[in-house]
């Protein structure tokens, strides 16, 4: 499937039963929608159909080997996809609904497309926590791959109008549920054999740990062939250069600040991490809207969201080719 022309239109659906049902239509006929979740909005197509999921990378620009997310509406729609084991059943009770993915091995009725695995014998599944979601999920009736709905490497959309500033005329509709609360992508951790933490996000490493009553074994992080999505090294990327860990600007930078750090944008003022993650995508958006060239980045503590924060940003200031 190709991209949309650039000149055709993106439906604007409102996230009543009439704009749920034209969302459920769509996506029934290989289309491209695009839908909020509580972590980021995603760009869904049906991950049964080969041809829909190509529609993702292409209006995208996602590289084929990068796997995507599926979402579905409950823990037993899950387990009818992947072997959650008893670690997964644990997690998904604890977590789901909610920002959490489990990757685990698929099953071999799953009838997911192997686009959607990029190749793998894994597959990733999350519950998401947000009416919304749920509402396009259960009028569709089936499994939704669902990257972010954003250009490959480019900042992930927290609203509606992110989604169109970057993809109008390349996907068939958004679905506008407002900005999105948790404002980060889900943590991801394979099931698949011991528990292993292969992205952080959404949910803090250490409740997981908790849940488990262990430590997570930590995931290798291949950017060269990534075993789950966001693993890429270069990613989450604003237009200018970026400099971490920046007690102050230097001259011709755009500092975004947190804490005791203020700047030109800050990240939270009151030094709150579920606050920076939140408003950190849209800060990377509006910086791109101020045209910063180069963009230093205040320190932001590594521990619990500042763990899933420091490694997007990580990500951002990556080179890139």
């Amino acid at each position: 499937m190709q991209p949309r022309n650039a000149n055709a239109t993106s439906e604007h659906l409102r996230p009543d039963a009439a704009g749920l049902s034209r969302a459920a239509a769509l996506l029934t006929q290989g289309a491209c929608v695009a839908f909020p979740t509580e972590t980021v909005y995603g760009l869904g197509a049906d991950a049964r159909n080969a041809d829909a999921v190509a529609g993702i990378y292409a209006a995208k620009g996602r590289p084929s080997f990068n796997p995507l997310i599926v979402h579905v509406a409950s823990l037993a729609d899950a387990a009818g996809l992947i072997d959650l084991g008893a670690d997964g059943q644990v997690l998904a009770q604890a977590f789901w609904p909610g920002a959490l993915t489990l990757v685990g091995r698929m099953r071999a009725d799953a009838g997911i497309s192997s686009l959607v695995t990029a190749g793998l014998d894994t597959l990733a599944v999350r519950v998401p926590d947000h009416p919304v979601a749920q509402g396009v999920l259960r009028a569709f009736g089936g499994p939704v791959a669902a990257p972010s709905a954003n250009p490959s490497g480019r900042i992930s959309p927290t609203t509606a109008a992110h989604v169109l500033a970057g993809l109008a005329g390349r996907i068939a509709a958004v679905v506008d549920g407002g900005a999105c609360g948790v404002g980060l992508e889900s943590t991801i951790v394979s099931v698949a054999g011991t528990p292993r933490l292969l992205r952080a996000g959404g949910v803090p490493a250490e409740a997981i740990e908790a849940a488990l009553g262990r430590a997570l074994t930590a995931g290798e992080d291949d950017a060269a062939a990534p075993t789950a999505p966001g693993q890429l090294a270069s990613h989450y990327a604003p237009r200018g250069r970026v400099r971490l860990n920046a007690v102050q600007a230097l001259p011709g930078e755009t500092l975004l600040g947190f804490g005791a750090i203020a700047g030109d944008l800050t990240l939270s003022a009151s030094g709150d991490l579920q606050e920076a993650a939140a408003r950190l995508f849209d800060c990377l958006h509006r910086l791109d809207a101020m045209e910063a060239s180069a963009i230093a980045v205040a320190p932001v503590p590594d521990h619990g969201l500042g763990r899933a924060i420091n490694d997007r940003l990580k990500r951002a200031a990556a080179p890139r080719d």
